[in-house]
């Protein structure tokens, strides 16, 4: 058996080591993690980030070296932590050089309709990253807000709602975005109806009820899905906000007339709350719905929230949180998890509102160095050994508190464990999978990849 191991002391990051075998003989008489392959749960799509014109706009203005390194280090599955799914984003959103559309104002008809603003970084920065890859990547797309002309407010930003004449017009506009990624042959097979459909943003932002969301996804852009004969290779999601209220959201946009026909899946995020078990209750009442994380990251300018920082980019708590949520998440049904932007500059943008943030590799402008940040480490000790297509199995532990564990049986019938330690003391624990155990030591702030 082999693992992965990252310790706050020292800094130590991925170090590997080989341990002994599960057998019969282990001390009984310690803290547990028992795992049992029996009890399955949710497959698991993969891991990912987001591919904004922020990302986009790093990369492409760093050397052709540091290109090289922060692509690999995402998406090659040996050298890197193998990223397989990711996000895209319809337009412009916060993470954007300035807001943007695709039309010039009024063009109701689309005749204007022109991409051409993301084919110079976000397109080509996908295009590496399936190179890198090896193979294509599973993409989401969501929009921030449609243009300003067809919302009530004339304002790309600060909230405001679509209006109802428009949203048949709305409905097109997006799916004509799915076409032309499409046929430049990326696979986006999940488009999400709205980012944050309950935030009044500074930036690109629009507003909808429940109710609303559903009308939207189900009697017009399903419609124009099937209409384009995409209706059954693009899923739509509903939510793409806040754990915090998902469970009553879900139900309302859920009783609208064929949701359950209609609409695949529910997005979150991890921003105001952390009660991971809310998405158990999804599941429990909507076992057919997809569960899929869709962005988190850590706020470098807003430092009063459980994902803020107080202690600047690179902190280990940073990691700390990606690795809690990850696993609190996937033990609630989460089937994928998309971080927010894959790459940033060394001040947590650009970002056209100032809301800077930490991206798990950042580019440091002045020295021209990559940056792995603490959180690349510790989502790796997820996508690197979780496979597409792996099955949560079942995993608990004896720990009051400080430890986390999550457990997977991947394609290959290998089993992988992963044991996030946050006190401050070693614990000596029993590793027990299917009845046979073996006897470790998890150092204090550590995480711990089991592959068995």
């Amino acid at each position: 058996m082999k693992i992965v191991q990252s310790v706050k002391e020292n800094r130590v990051l991925w170090a590997e080591k080989e341990i002994g075998n599960l057998g019969e003989n282990y001390n009984f008489d310690q803290d547990t993690i028992r795992v049992d392959s029996s009890e399955k749960y949710q497959q698991i799509i993969g891991f990912g980030g987001a591919f904004t014109e922020a990302a986009a706009y790093t990369l492409k203005n760093t050397s052709e070296e540091n290109q090289k390194e922060i692509i690999k280090a995402y998406f090659d599955k040996e050298d890197g932590i193998g990223y397989n799914i990711g996000r895209t984003t319809i337009h412009g959103c916060d993470f954007s050089l300035e807001p943007y559309t695709y039309v010039e104002e009024g063009d109701y008809e689309l005749k204007t309709f022109d991409m051409s603003r993301d084919y110079e970084a976000i397109i080509p920065m996908i295009k590496m990253a399936e190179e890198s890859a090896g193979h294509k990547l599973c993409l989401l797309a969501s929009p921030w807000s449609p243009p300003a002309f067809m919302k009530d407010s004339k304002d790309i930003n600060h909230g405001g709602e679509l209006l109802k004449e428009n949203y048949g017009y709305w409905a097109k506009y997006m799916v004509k975005y799915i076409k032309q990624m499409r046929a430049e042959g990326f696979d986006i097979n999940m488009v999400s109806v709205q980012n944050e459909p309950q935030a009044v943003q500074t930036w690109a932002s629009c507003i909808y009820d429940a109710t609303q969301e559903a009308e939207f996804a189900c009697d017009y852009l399903y419609e124009e899905l099937k209409k384009e004969g995409l209706a059954d290779k693009v899923k739509i999601i509903i939510w793409d906000h806040n754990r915090d209220i998902i469970y009553r959201r879900v139900k309302e946009s859920m009783s609208y007339d064929k949701s359950d026909e209609k609409i695949w899946g529910v997005a979150y995020h991890w921003y105001c709350c952390n009660k991971s078990e809310n998405l158990a209750m999804v599941h429990k009442d909507y076992p057919n719905l997809h569960l899929i994380f869709t962005e988190g990251c850590v706020e470098l300018v807003n430092v009063s929230g459980s994902t803020s920082s107080k202690e600047g980019a690179g902190a280990w708590t940073h990691g700390e949180t990606y690795g809690r949520n990850i696993i609190n998440d996937m033990n609630n049904f989460c089937e994928g998890w998309i971080d927010w932007n894959l790459l940033l500059n060394e001040q947590g943008g650009p970002n056209y509102v100032g809301n800077f943030c930490e991206a798990p590799i950042m580019v440091d402008r002045n020295e021209n160095k990559v940056l792995k940040n603490v959180s690349y480490f510790y989502i790796g000790h997820f996508s690197k050994y979780i496979q597409h297509g792996a099955t949560r199995i079942d995993t608990m532990n004896d720990v009051e508190f400080g430890l986390y564990t999550a457990a997977f049986k991947n394609p290959d019938g290998s089993i992988v464990v992963v044991a996030q330690h946050e006190s401050e003391e070693e614990r000596k624990v029993a590793l027990v999978v299917d009845g046979k155990g073996v006897d470790v030591i998890l150092p204090a702030h550590s995480i711990t990849t089991f592959i068995i």
